[in-house]
């Protein structure tokens, strides 16, 4: 047998139906069966089912936070952990040997091996002990299958640094340059481009002198999926050494990625500046070993990656493939040349220790010394605390490039000049710190665009070769329009921007909507096309769940935006427009059904209408229509909070799941139970105070009970 590279381009489009793939079929030792012994923790769970875990130290707090985890999502947690090693295609099969080709050729384990000693003791003692509740777990239950035991912190330190590439666009540049011909030109000293694609999530703060109860209000709204390995779970963290925050999580993390503690609280959303690049190397032809730089013969460093797989359901077998490296990055062979790739967060593993001392800041200026440990690839940060501060920063490592080049083509590789070494530093990074405005929004957009014209960032105080974003989202552009509408703003004011449901006539959506209504219809088409022409034409921009056109219009808008995401060309109107017609008249019988009848939120027998929609403020990304004639929400709000503080520093927080705690346990009544609430927007106390939750326990226990 024998495996390409080439299979690389199929991994991102793959990795998280890969990462929900067959189990591992190995029992585990009973050799954890003591580890309980180690730790003083105690889970309690509230009403809905929610993890809070307390305990005596931090790597107690660790041990539970594992075992609650486990016991929510352990088809999720352990399944991860072989894609991790780079050894899952030895359990899984063929289809996962190109995550395991990827995690060898980009030398994370030897990152590891070569860096895991030089994290500080505490922050290993913490996720060792976070894997010890992993383990634990798994001693405990052989039934449920695992991954080969023990499970380690260096496992979880290279789920950190694996997962991240998901974020901010390597899958596109791999993709892109295993084409079958070359997709961009060589750079030469000249003009700059850039090209941006978009993301999603919502993160918006108001300080004191924007708001009418002189309050501080933060939402914190990252979209992800609604099931799956990177769906949002809950959780409660609490210990004896300062550690006390809630939030959310990707199941198998060891740490909260948005959340709030007593005195802060923080949002993130994916941003997607250029911080990967791709060198032309110029091979030796005479030998494809060699290329050359600075004017002399270099030696590709080559290590033979030795990939173990499992045919046919039980057939054990090695493949070898060879891994090269220049002094660029990692590199790919194909057929219309050779290419290095240097991407931003290269051998960083600091992961951990910074989410933790985000956590666990309890003013602005710890905040902002947990985010220069600056080990985070990307990720906007919106920040709000008790003392009235809110902060936006476009946070990312930005590489500290070579001037005069376009860096977003293709760099020749034979000029060790362009192989830039640093970042730029955090402090120099687009950032607002209580702006005049009174306020800070960040929808995926360009970090010139996020508060009032006079606070934010100068784009002239930074260059084209940095790479930042220069789009703007419907989600930014009607934000930024209600926050100028609406100052100074109202809790309930705060809650409807968020849940805003309208695009902005001056968004790029409305602008590609009316070519639809443009288009030249003579007295031969259809009915059902003119129908559809006037129902877009007379569309108010509402996505609200008795809208009658905001199925045909969203149909429409949803295909300019799924193209933007997928880096294709915008697709002809037209065409669109005769297809999303003829789908809706298929489905059900007409092209003006109401929103609410068509977008649907579904878990087990629970099915409702849900207003929102692709890049609205109250985001909903669906499946196409099934023939049942609904879509189903998929993507888009999760997990969110309202987190604020009054003029006293009292503590408010609202929040709710899009379906509960529960996560893969159908027979859980905390399965769906609260879908009803997401559906119809009503936010509940997650139960953080401690006070506040001794009434609503409904199970305390030590992992193992």
């Amino acid at each position: 047998m024998t495996f390409s590279p080439r299979l690389i381009l199929t991994l991102f489009i793959s990795c998280a139906a890969l990462l929900l793939s067959s189990c591992a079929d190995k029992p585990p030792t009973t050799d954890y069966l003591q580890l309980a012994d180690q730790y003083n923790v105690v889970i309690e769970r509230d009403v809905r089912g929610v993890p809070h875990i307390i305990g005596e130290r931090d790597v107690d707090t660790a041990f539970g936070f594992a075992y609650a985890q486990a016991e929510d999502n352990w088809a999720l947690v352990y399944d991860t952990i072989d894609f991790y090693r780079g050894t899952a295609a030895a359990t899984k099969g063929k289809d996962s040997a190109v995550t395991d080709f990827l995690v060898k050729w980009l030398g994370i384990w030897d990152d590891i091996d070569a860096n895991y000693s030089s994290l500080s003791p505490e922050v290993r003692a913490y996720i060792e002990a976070y894997a010890d509740g992993l383990n634990y777990y798994a001693a405990r239950h052989p039934e449920r299958g695992v991954a080969e035991l023990p499970i380690t912190g260096q496992d979880m330190i290279a789920g950190y640094m694996f997962r991240h590439l998901l974020f901010y666009g390597f899958a596109d540049v791999l993709q892109e340059v295993m084409s079958s011909e070359r997709q961009r030109p060589i750079s030469t000293a000249g003009g700059v481009t850039l090209n941006n694609l978009p993301v999603g999530s919502n993160a918006m703060a108001i300080s004191p002198s924007n708001s009418s109860e002189g309050a501080t209000r933060l939402a914190i709204n990252s979209h992800q999926p609604t099931t799956g390995p990177v769906a949002w779970y809950e959780a409660h963290i609490q210990s004896g050494e300062g550690l006390n925050a809630m939030g959310g999580l990707f199941p198998g993390s060891a740490t909260l990625g948005v959340g709030f503690n007593e005195h802060i609280a923080w949002g993130a959303t994916v941003n997607k500046p250029d911080l990967v690049d791709v060198y032309v190397l110029d091979v030796d032809p005479e030998n494809p070993l060699h290329y050359r730089m600075d004017g002399a013969w270099h030696e590709l460093e080559a290590t033979e990656l030795k990939i173990k797989v499992k045919l046919f359901g039980f057939l054990p077998w090695t493949v070898t493939e060879l891994g090269l490296r220049s002094a660029h990055g990692p590199v790919l062979q194909t057929d219309h040349g050779t290419y290095a790739i240097r991407y931003a967060g290269m051998g960083k593993m600091r992961q951990v220790e910074q989410w933790l001392a985000m956590s666990k800041a309890q003013n602005l200026e710890q905040w902002r010394d947990a985010l220069r440990i600056h080990s985070f690839a990307s990720f906007n940060f919106v920040y709000a605390d008790r003392d009235g501060n809110i902060m936006f920063v476009h946070n990312s490592l930005t590489p500290q490039r070579a001037a005069g080049y376009d860096w977003a083509q293709y760099l020749p590789g034979d000029d060790s000049s362009l192989i830039w070494q640093d970042y730029m530093p955090f402090d120099k990074l687009p950032q607002v710190i209580n702006p005049a405005s009174g306020f800070v929004h960040s929808a995926n957009q360009s970090p010139f665009f996020v508060s009032g014209e006079a606070d934010n960032p100068k784009p002239s105080d930074y260059r084209p070769e940095d790479g930042f974003p220069t789009r703007m989202t419907n989600r930014a552009v009607r934000g930024l329009e209600l926050f100028a509408e609406l100052s100074p703003i109202s809790e309930q004011e705060f809650s409807a921007i968020k849940h805003d449901k309208m695009f902005s006539p001056n968004s790029r959506a409305v602008h590609y909507l009316q070519g639809a209504i443009n288009l030249s219809l003579d007295d031969s088409a259809e009915q059902i096309y003119r129908d559809a022409q006037t129902v877009i034409r007379d569309w108010d921009l509402s996505t609200d769940v008795n809208n009658r056109g905001a199925a045909m219009s969203t149909c429409v808008i949803a295909a300019e935006w799924l193209a933007e995401q997928k880096g294709q060309p915008i697709p002809d109107v037209g065409g669109v427009f005769y297809n999303c017609a003829d789908k809706l008249v298929a489905a059900v019988g007409r092209v003006d059904p109401l929103w609410g009848d068509i977008n649907r939120h579904v878990r087990g027998d629970i099915n409702l209408p849900v207003g929102g929609g692709p890049d609205t403020l109250r985001a909903i990304y669906a499946k196409g229509l099934e023939e049942d004639g609904y879509q189903t929400n998929i993507a888009g709000d999760g997990l969110y909070y309202f987190v604020s503080w009054d003029a006293q520093g009292v503590q408010k927080v609202r929040g709710v799941h899009q379906f509960g705690a529960a996560t893969l346990d159908t027979e859980s009544p905390h399965y769906s139970d609260q879908a009803e609430d997401y559906a119809a927007e009503i936010l509940h106390d997650p139960l953080f105070d401690n006070e506040q939750r001794k009434a609503n326990i409904t199970r305390r226990y030590k992992p193992g009970e």
